[in-house]
């Protein structure tokens, strides 16, 4: 027997599965029907306890193989857990992965209902426990700070290109995914991987031909000093930023952000291309956007959510430099948009040729 315990005090009553311990975090809802795993191990989620809604979670066991990196959430539920995976890839059960990486679990709750709360009052706070508290004046005073030093690289890594070495990027890894460096490396570049914090007068000494500001977790304004190394950056290289990078780039240039009701999280989120009219089904996983009125005058809007007109997308041809919001390296998600890393090639070629 386990409990969910909004901070607005509503309660569902559960079973406990993964670590045994109770765990305060944001509560939020992630809409994909597969890529649990790359959910699981996506360092944006730190902070959070995250709601699957789709109902079976874990039919196709573990791979460690498709992990994004290392896990970050606070909590996990869900409305069915398999105990009995089927995949010829799969090594063991989701329950020892939670219970191995001491992520504390709830199953056997209306994660429908769970959803729609949070859809009709907004993100807020949760705790996952064995028994009810009595005041949630803790679990209503949690906040999402200091995520990105929690999950960023703690030092310097090199990963060599895949096949002939054409272009050497450097990424600042605000708690980047797996894939985006894979992305880059089959294409043919050599991708340094840096901590947040590094000044951005090493990263130009490095000489990159182009420079990838990653996702990551938490709010973009309170990264105040990757803000600034950014604005030491823009216009020195061709840079293409993702998720949190995007909303860090439209700050260092003077664009404000704001937080969303509750988020823009899976793999089905429908993204208007402004320039062809074009919609793509996208990988997100966001609480934050950026306010579209503050950067009309920085540059371009490119994308924009085809739900709610949020930005999803920004080109600063200028300085060549152009942002997503979404996740265009996506594994397991959509690849419509994986032509914006052939974007970025051609932009480090064409600044090469210059």
């Amino acid at each position: 027997m386990a409990y969910l315990v909004l901070s607005n005090g509503e309660v569902f009553e559960g079973k406990r599965i993964g670590a045994k311990r109770d765990s305060i975090g944001e509560i939020v809802f992630t809409t994909g029907m597969v890529g649990y795993l790359e959910t699981l191990t996506d360092p944006s989620y730190a902070g959070q306890i995250v709601i699957q809604t789709f109902p079976l979670i874990g039919n196709y066991g573990v791979i460690p193989a498709d992990f994004e990196g290392k896990s970050a959430v606070l909590g996990y539920v869900v409305r069915n857990l398999c105990d009995t995976p089927s995949n010829f890839r799969s090594e063991y059960e989701l329950n020892r992965y939670l219970e191995e990486n001491n992520i504390p679990g709830i199953c056997g709750v209306d994660t429908r209902q769970l959803t729609r709360i949070i859809r009709k009052q907004g993100v807020m706070n949760a705790i996952i426990c064995d028994e009810i508290p009595e005041n949630l004046d803790t679990v209503k005073n949690y906040s999402v700070v200091g995520v990105v030093n929690e999950v960023t690289t703690k030092q310097t890594k090199t990963y060599e290109a895949i096949g002939e070495k054409k272009h050497d990027v450097v990424l600042i890894d605000y708690g980047a995914k797996k894939n985006i460096v894979e992305s880059l490396r089959q294409r043919g570049c050599e991708v340094k991987v840096v901590p947040s914090n590094t000044p951005a007068e090493n990263i130009l000494a490095l000489n990159p031909n182009g420079i990838m500001l990653s996702n990551g977790p938490g709010d973009p304004a309170e990264n105040t000093y990757s803000i600034e190394q950014i604005k030491k950056l823009v216009g020195k290289k061709p840079i293409f930023g993702i998720c949190l990078g995007h909303q860090l780039t439209a700050l260092a240039l003077g664009g404000t952000t704001y937080k969303l009701k509750y988020g823009h999280r899976g793999g089905n989120q429908p993204v208007k291309d402004l320039s062809s009219g074009r919609t793509y089904i996208t990988s997100q996983n966001h609480g934050y956007a950026v306010d579209n009125d503050s950067v009309k005058d920085k540059g371009s809007l490119s994308f924009i959510n085809a739900n709610d007109g949020s930005c999803e997308g920004m080109d600063y041809s200028n300085l060549n430099c152009f942002t997503v919001q979404f996740h265009p390296e996506a594994c397991s998600g959509p690849h419509d948009t994986s032509f914006l890393f052939d974007r970025f090639i051609k932009l480090m070629e064409d600044k090469g040729n210059a």
